[in-house]
């Protein structure tokens, strides 16, 4: 049996978004975003279902925060829905929607759980995208008003600002398979709004330092560990060059101010002006982990030339591998390969099929077993000189899945969807030990 104590200043979380949560789609003046949209179209989202009610958060955040409170949780990162703020992403500011993430903060702070803000977790307005979102520059200048409206309205109250949540999602889910809002197919376009996208962020950390040199700034991407399926040349390459797409392309410009060989196979398009832009100093780094790649040669794919291997070992209701020392790897490439930034693994979690007792306890051991094994795995990273501050869990309670709908579970409490009644796991009650004592036995 090993013992894992973290630093006395590690800070412990849990981590949600607006659109999974919120609900109050179209009520106190809130403007449709492209998720509304999406969902309501026939045949996007698993059984039809939509964020319209989601957890209810809009009504509910007081009990939400009382459980954070009970949970034992130090920080709380959530998302801002654009579109309640700014109903037509730009223009006039809806007042009631500033007032909500007011009265949020202020619980937050009450309670003693420090707010960590994102301003952007995939829920762009719909007026916004009928202009042509993130497609066109125009969209760059709109962010950045939008987050200088929010630094203006909170920042006296919040100290840490993450800018995007993976927008690799935004890109190549949105824009190249198509499996996510707003559902369009098309590489060049994806490669587009990859780079507005990160000329956004950069946009962005530069308004919010202009507005307060006291904020802590970072933001968050998604990365994969990523191996070969076999030690041959071609299995190798293969993986190398979806490494490049899936996981350098929204950090190499970051830390080393270009994109990776990829990016300009395909046909990006960029100046320097537009790099140094990009390169914007940051204060932390966000990492989000699930899981591994494991990749083959195959070249009838195209663009990588890289095809997924599923092995056989136990996987998550995602149908994701459960690889736990993949978040070692990928934490301890920023020591190696970024200069060791200032990290935080901002999600990690898991979606299982959760038994509900006849008592109405709710069993997840097979959750607990994934959050153990891949804390265990950061504190190995830590352990072996990674700048690692902090840790969230993905997801407070159980809310809409994307694409999934309401179909996969990955919070700490489960919520009834008849009756929105909260009520805290097996895996609610381990995490606050965890937190309590700093650590975990593995």
């Amino acid at each position: 049996m090993c013992e894992a104590v973290f630093p006395k200043d590690f800070t412990w979380g849990v981590a949600t978004s607006a659109y999974q949560i919120e609900g109050a789609w179209n009520k106190y003046g809130k403007g449709e975003s492209i998720w509304d949209r999406f969902s309501h179209t026939p045949g996007k989202v698993m059984n039809g279902e939509t964020g319209d009610m989601a957890c209810d958060h809009y009504r509910r955040y007081a009990e939400d925060v009382a459980l954070m409170k009970k949970l034992g949780v130090k920080a709380y990162r959530f998302s801002v829905s654009w579109p309640r703020v700014l109903p037509k992403g730009k223009g006039v500011v809806n007042k009631a929607g500033l007032d909500f993430y007011k009265r949020l903060v202020d619980e937050l702070l009450q309670a003693e759980i420090e707010p960590w803000i994102c301003l952007h977790h995939w829920d762009l307005p719909q007026a916004l995208q009928n202009e042509g979102g993130w497609e066109i520059p125009t969209s760059v200048q709109y962010f950045a008003d939008y987050a200088e409206l929010l630094a203006h309205e909170l920042g006296d109250k919040i100290k840490r600002w993450i800018i995007f949540n993976e927008p690799r999602c935004i890109a190549w889910l949105g824009y190249l398979t198509g499996i996510h809002a707003p559902g369009i197919k098309d590489l060049q376009l994806a490669v587009k709004v990859s780079h507005y996208l990160m000329l956004a962020q950069g946009k962005a950390i530069q308004t919010l330092r202009d507005s307060d040199r006291n904020l802590n700034l970072g933001t968050v991407v998604d990365l994969n560990a990523m191996h070969p399926f076999s030690d041959s040349r071609k299995d190798e390459e293969a993986t190398d060059r979806h490494d490049q797409l899936w996981n350098r392309w929204f950090v190499d410009p970051l830390f080393k101010g270009a994109y990776p060989p990829l990016a300009e196979e395909i046909g990006l398009k960029h100046t320097k002006d537009d790099m140094e832009l990009i390169k914007q100093p940051l204060d932390f780094l966000g990492v989000n982990y699930y899981t591994r790649a494991i990749m083959s040669y195959d070249d009838s794919v195209p663009l990588t030339r890289a095809k997924g291997i599923q092995k056989k070992t136990p996987t998550t209701e995602m149908g994701w591998e459960i690889y736990p020392n993949g978040l070692r790897e990928v934490l301890m490439r920023f020591r190696t390969e970024y200069g060791n930034p200032l990290l935080y693994v901002t999600e990690n979690g898991a979606a299982f099929e959760d038994n509900v007792t006849r008592s109405g306890e709710v069993q997840d051991d097979d959750r607990i077993a994934y959050l153990r094994d891949h804390i265990a795995s950061a504190y190995r990273a830590l352990r072996d000189g990674v700048n690692l501050k902090g840790y969230f869990v993905w997801t407070l309670m159980d809310n809409f899945e994307w694409a999934e709908g309401y179909s996969k579970r990955f919070g700490l409490v489960h919520t009834d969807r008849r009756t929105m009644k909260r009520t805290p796991k097996k895996s609610f009650y381990w995490y606050k030990d965890t937190m309590a004592n700093n650590g975990i036995a593995f």
